[in-house]
Formats: C-alpha cells, structure tokens, sequence
C-alpha cells in the first residue's frame, strides 16, 4: 500500500504561491525592468511635486530618522540618509561591477578596454566643457560634473527594448562605457565634490581598507565580516569629508573574487554528494519509506552540497547578485522618487532658460552622442581599438546617445555641485530630466533607423562603414 500525502499544489505540480509570484520575477529578470521603475518613480515625483499636496512631498524627505542610544545621537533627514546611505550600497554594487569588469570583463584587456575607455573619456570631457562654456564665472560654474554622468539602468532599459535590433557586441560596449564612466564619475565625486579633509578620519578610512584588503588575502570570505568593516569604513569616510558613498566603492574593491575550490573539484565533490544523497534515501529494507524530512544522512548531504556551492562561487558574484534587486527595485527608485521632484510653476520659463539648464541639456544631448563617437572613431584610426563585432559606425553613434541618459549619477552629482541653492538645484533637475527624455528617445529612434535601413544586413547594420557618421571615410 502506498501511502499518499496531501498537497497545497494545483494539478499541474506549480505551487500556487509561484503561479501568483510568477509574473514579478518574470519582469524582475528582464533587462528593461529597473528602468521602467525608474521612469514610473520619476513621474510620481515630479506629478506629486506640482499637485496639491506638493507641501507633503518637501515635509516628507525632511523627516528626521536615525537611532540614539545613550551618547550616540545619529540622527538625519531622510533625504540626507537615502543620498548618503542607501547610496553608499548602489555605490558598493557599482564598485562590485567595476571589479568584475576589469578581472574578467570587457576591462580586462587594454585592447578590449581601449574602445569603451576612450568612448567614455570623450563623453565625459566633451558634455564638461560644453556646460563650462556657458557656465564660467557664473553661480552654476560648481555644476561642471553634472552632464559627465551616464545612467546605465536607463541606457540598457532602452536597448533591451530594441531587442535583437541591437547587435550583442554593442550592449556590450555601452555596458562597459558605463562601467568606465563610473569610473570617472567616482572621482569626479572624490576629487571636487568633497569637503576639507579630515585627515585622522581619513587614516581611520585607509587603515579599515587595509584591514579589509589582508582579511581577503588571508581568505576571509563571509560576506557579514566585510558588512561591519564596511560600515565602520563609511562612518569614517563621511567624517573625513570625501563623499561617504566613496567607502562602497572603496569596499568593493576588498571583496574575493577567487573561489575556493575549482570547477573540477566541484563536480568531483558534487558528483560524490549525489550518489550518498542517491543511497541515504533508498535504504536496503524495502517498503521503508524515506524523505528528506526523517533522514538525517540525507540531510547532512544537503548541507554538503550547500557549502560546496559557496565555495565555488567567489563572494563578489554572490554579493553582486544578492544586491542586484534591492539596488534596481529598491534604492535606485527610492532615490528618484526623493530627488526627481521638482516644481514646474510659473518660473518655469526662467528655469528653462537658466545656464545650468542649458548647460545640462547641451552636453547631455550632444556632448555626450559626440564626444563618445568621436573619441572611439579616433581610438580605432590609431588602432588602439577595434570597431564591435557586427556593428557600425551609425550603429555605434545610435548608441552613443542612450550615454546621454544621465539620470541617476546626473542628479546626485546635481545634488553634491548645489547643495545650498533651491533654484540651481532645481533648474539642474530640469536639465537633466529634459535631456535624458531627449536623449533616450534619440538613441532609441537612430537605432531603429539603422536597422530598418538594412533589414538583412549580416548581425548588423551598415557593417561597410569605416567613418563616424558623416565622414567619407
């Protein structure tokens, strides 16, 4: 007689809870999702900033939160603890990025890194001194570093949507230009976006990081010991006058990358789990039943296989996985629903006519598309680089312009640059807003262009191109 068990499964074996769940992680996974809950935060914003209630939407980032314990008074607004905390994290994650694409990604080969490297250099340089233009000697001169950013959720959001128009090699070289944008944009925020140096805190700062670095050369990898480094790093990096985000860059860089056992020992290990787990639950006696619930041989397997999962994967990927989500659905909109408002009442005009946000949206919308494709054109006529695979020149600069998507980095850079000033902070906001729409929707109606323009083109889009487009050559 077989015994049978209720169950809380439909007919077809699918748990209810994941039919219901289903559909979220489905849209959690696809490449555009962060973005679209980026965009639909955004307009929350700016909507609950220029309605009625708009009062509520100041009073509520300017709620006090924090702890006290005894002598121990660490309190802030909310504003303050999600740019310069909850930030701290996206910083860490941007950091993890960064490591992984120099160890083994696009950044790990001068070659490979040549073109995305320079791309960056000139979409960073190019939008800096098209707003310097029109900025200097002016009360936004501060906002330089504003139009340098690249907002690589939004940028990759929009070519997901493209899907396969896009050739795999470009999503890999705009990925990559963001990371070396971050770069750039980390220190950027070190260098002039920071206040006198406090040099003991500073010391402090460096001495954790050392600590960090021999605890991973030492092979500590349990991910709560560089949790309490790091936040004892991101105290001291607040109180030495560097940004405090610095520290989840700076942390990063401490996390493994080596695993512990390597692949063949895993599967040889695995291997051997699999068959005491085959043997723990079919026992000699027949007719005994055996579950995973009542035998402990089986269970003490589990566990094996557990640890051995760990020990092939190196914390920095399991870190940059488990923060993946959190970042893109939690911290990224939540910093956008606290800085994307902004009043569009009856100084509108004036602000739309403001340097800084001319500044902005010239250097976003064309500073970006141009410096990028004119810097990466000059990186492959000197051989240094090398065109994408599949790509084009038109395709190339199609994408360039999704660099012009700021966004994110744009605003808290906006936020660090005019940190005492309502009206340039908000005509800084309205730059970057109208640029980034501008330049998503440019790059996104190119790259269709391009493709439509050579429907059976091989993987690619004009790929006889040898010149930026306009060029003869």
């Amino acid at each position: 007689m077989t015994a049978t068990h209720p169950t809380a499964t439909p007919l077809d074996g699918t748990p209810l809870i994941e039919r219901v769940l289903g559909p979220f992680e489905r849209f959690a996974h696809r490449e555009s999702s962060g973005g679209l809950v980026l965009l639909a935060c955004t307009v929350i914003a700016l909507v609950w900033a220029n309605s009625p209630w708009a009062n509520s939407y100041e009073h509520l980032w300017e709620q006090q939160v924090g702890v006290a314990l005894g002598p121990l008074d660490a309190r802030t607004t909310l504003h303050h603890f999600i740019n310069d905390g909850l930030m701290a994290v996206f910083f860490f994650l941007v950091g993890l990025e960064i490591k992984r694409e120099v160890l083994v990604g696009e950044l790990a080969s001068v070659r490979n890194a040549a073109l995305p490297m320079a791309g960056a250099l000139g979409g960073m340089l190019v939008p800096a001194a098209l707003y310097i233009a029109g900025n200097v000697g002016g009360p936004g001169a501060a906002g330089w570093g504003i139009p340098m950013a690249t907002d690589i959720a939004f940028a990759l959001g929009v070519l997901a949507l493209l899907g396969d128009r896009v050739p795999v090699s470009l999503k890999v070289f705009l990925t990559a230009l963001a990371i070396a944008d971050d770069i750039g944009a980390v220190l950027v925020i070190a260098l002039f976006y920071s206040s006198g140096i406090d040099w003991a805190a500073l010391g402090t700062a460096a001495a954790l990081l050392a600590g960090a670095l021999a605890l991973n050369v030492a092979g500590a990898r349990r991910t709560s010991t560089y949790a309490i480094i790091g936040v004892l790093l991101w105290a001291a990096v607040l109180r030495s006058g560097i940004h405090a985000t610095i520290a989840g860059v700076l942390l990063a860089f401490a996390i493994p990358a080596r695993t512990r056992i390597d692949e063949s020992q895993f599967l040889r290990r695995g291997h051997r789990a699999l068959d005491d787990f085959d043997r723990a639950l079919h026992p000699a006696a027949p007719g005994l039943a055996v579950t995973v619930l009542t035998n402990s041989a089986s269970q003490e397997v589990l566990h094996r296989l557990e640890r051995l999962t760990e020990q092939a994967q190196p914390p920095l990927h399991r870190l940059e996985h488990a923060l993946h989500g959190a970042v893109a659905f939690g911290i990224m909109p939540l910093f956008a629903l606290a800085n994307a408002g902004v009043r569009l009442d009856g100084g509108a005009a004036a602000t739309v006519a403001s340097p800084v946000t001319i500044g902005i949206v010239l250097g976003l919308v064309l500073g970006k598309p141009l410096g990028i494709t004119l810097a990466a054109w000059l990186a492959v006529r000197t051989g240094l680089a090398a065109l994408p695979s599949g790509a084009s020149w038109r395709a190339l600069h199609g994408v360039s312009w999704l660099g012009g998507i700021g966004f994110t980095m744009s605003l808290f850079v906006a936020g660090l640059a005019f940190p005492e000033s309502t009206e340039l902070l908000g005509a800084a906001k309205v730059g970057i807003l109208a640029a980034s729409v501008l330049a998503g929707f440019a790059g996104w109606a190119l790259i269709r262009s391009v493709r439509a323009k050579a429907p059976d083109a091989v993987d690619a889009i004009g790929a006889t191109d040898t010149g930026p487009p306009g060029s003869s050559d």
